[in-house]
């Protein structure tokens, strides 16, 4: 148990004390799911060159929807 309790502070003490250690620990927790994600992000978007522009427009489906917008409706401010 004392072997156990001083691994633990001598760990505490280098998160503390030693910048590169820490370094290495955050790398260690966070760093390589972070270039996990950008390895993720730049398969589904492939690299395109600077100015090109690329417009996605949705599919023109008049059947679906007969919505044309709403009616006003008049309101009165209540003030307590």
């Amino acid at each position: 148990m004392k072997i156990l309790f001083n691994i633990i502070l001598i760990f505490i003490l280098l998160v503390a004390f030693v910048p590169g250690f820490r370094r290495f620990m955050f790398w260690l927790l966070v760093g390589r799911q972070l270039v996990k994600e950008q390895r993720k992000t730049t398969q589904r978007n492939p690299q395109r060159r600077e100015g090109d522009i690329r417009v996605e427009t949705k599919p023109s489906n008049s059947d679906t929807s007969r919505f044309n917008g709403g009616e006003y409706v008049d309101y009165e401010e209540v003030k307590d």
